[in-house]
């Protein structure tokens, strides 16, 4: 007999070629996804007079500094190096790159999906932090650094030592205008942002088996902000029926044993979690941040907590944050003015999410200006041919190319200093979204709300007379 095991269990199993004295195991890696900001370890390996030891395993991405206007003449010349040093390095290299005129360019966490190359079991690194996305497959992915990523294109292997496991449960049933975005703002307020580290995140529970594939990487793809390694998802028949035919996907008998695989990639019954949580999807509201980390967030009909009822250093970066974000304490955050709007980004720029908003902003105007940056090309497309671009620009929102775009503002999409923004993206981190910018995080819908009425509001009376 052997012992129950997790998801995570299996998924580490298979990945171990060895295990050193110290506990650190050397891991297979069947996926590199690489991107801009990868050349410090492409220059590590030219140093070392080095190739990529597995090109047929490692894809090249034009995403962080992708401009979302002007593709054929890019002004900024730093932009413009960046992206021709990924181009030359792939060139060298032998791999393929989706370039940024290609027409399945995007996000690299959401082509890696989109493609076919993330699939359930697999091991997927990349030199950025919500590589946890690809966990929504039942596959282990996690962000490394510069040196890591040198050591993964000279050997397709990488150390790690095996995180805890670690499980949140959602049980029940969401609410109306209550999103994947909302659980995770939602967890990770409940148990901060350390609240998982240390850990591999598996989700499981009612709610959780209801997300769409879309609801689950949005999910899994936020797990990094609550201190996880990863986020895992169990892969079920939504994850195989939203697999199949992709471009990267197995196909005819291949496909067939490769479902029979997945399907064995669940968490055994009484496999042991070293924390258990346990949450009731009914009281989750749709939730905004007020705060400059991602754990200062509350639903959207609270008040602005008061730093005086709290302790200790979350007492002083709650006074930090008010001071930061221009809120006072004690006042509702429903009804805060915005200056302006983003939907886009690896957390919520896929079809499902710009349908979402779109439901919101149908037959309105928005009142403050904003970018609509879709995930990826492949998304752009699918949306203008259902005639979600006329719904944002009939609105008065920018319609604009994919790429991370306005999430980390490396490519000329800014939030101007001191002016607030309503974002559908991952981190309201000081500066995260330009010098002085105030970013509060919510739902895609919330976003379109705060659009419509120039004001975070709360969503739920707007899809009360259309579906969201």
């Amino acid at each position: 007999m052997t012992a129950p095991t997790t998801l995570l269990d299996k998924v580490w199993a298979a990945h171990e070629i060895h295990r050193r004295a110290d506990g650190a195991s050397l891991l297979w890696v069947d996926r590199h996804l690489v991107h801009e900001g990868s050349h410090h370890a492409f220059a590590k390996l030219a140093a070392r007079d080095a190739t990529v030891a597995e090109p047929d395993l490692t894809f090249a991405v034009v995403d962080h500094y992708a401009p979302t206007r002007d593709r054929d003449r890019i002004a900024d010349p730093q932009i413009a190096r960046m992206i021709q040093t990924l181009r030359d390095n792939a060139e060298t290299h032998h791999l393929q790159i989706f370039d940024l005129l290609d027409p399945r360019q995007g996000i690299v966490h959401v082509i890696g999906p989109e493609q076919g190359l993330t699939l359930p079991g697999l091991l997927i690194n990349c030199g950025d932090s919500h590589t946890s996305t690809h966990g929504a497959f039942g596959a282990m992915g996690f962000g490394i650094g510069a040196t890591e990523v040198a050591h993964v294109l000279a050997t397709q292997t990488i150390w790690q030592k095996k995180p805890l496991a670690m499980r949140i449960s959602v049980d029940g049933a969401l609410g109306p205008g209550v999103t994947a975005k909302d659980i995770a703002l939602h967890w990770i307020a409940r148990l901060g942002t350390g609240g998982a580290q240390g850990h591999a995140v598996e989700y499981a529970g009612e709610a959780i088996r209801d997300l769409s594939m879309e609801g689950r990487m949005t999910l899994c793809n936020l797990s990094i902000e609550g201190g996880a390694r990863m986020g895992m998802i169990a892969p079920d028949e939504t994850t195989f029926a939203y697999l199949q035919d992709r471009p990267f996907a197995p196909k005819g008998a291949e496909w067939d044993r490769a479902v029979d695989d997945w399907a064995m990639l669940r968490t055994d019954t009484d496999a042991g979690f070293a924390r258990d949580i346990h949450i009731d999807a009914t009281q989750i509201a749709p939730t905004v941040t007020w705060g400059t980390s991602p754990e200062q967030a509350l639903p959207v009909d609270a008040t602005i907590p008061d730093p005086a009822k709290l302790q200790g250093s979350k007492a002083d970066a709650a006074r930090d944050a008010l001071d930061y974000m221009g809120l006072v304490a004690g006042r509702p955050i429903d009804g805060t003015p915005v200056d302006q709007v983003f939907l886009g980004s690896c957390t919520n720029g896929r079809i499902e999410d710009l349908r979402a908003a779109a439901a919101v902003l149908a037959g309105r105007k928005a009142k403050v200006p904003g970018l609509v940056s879709p995930g990826s090309a492949q998304v752009k497309k699918q949306a203008e041919e259902e005639g979600l671009d006329q719904v944002f620009t009939e609105a008065g929102l920018d319609w604009v190319a994919a790429g991370c775009s306005m999430c980390v503002g490396m490519n000329g999409d800014l939030v101007p200093a001191g002016k607030r923004c309503a974002s559908s993206t991952n981190r309201n981190f000081r500066g995260r979204q330009g010098r002085g910018a105030r970013t509060h995080l919510m739902s895609p819908a919330m976003v379109a709300a705060a659009a419509v009425t120039g004001t975070i509001t709360d969503v739920r009376p707007f899809l009360q007379d259309r579906a969201a």
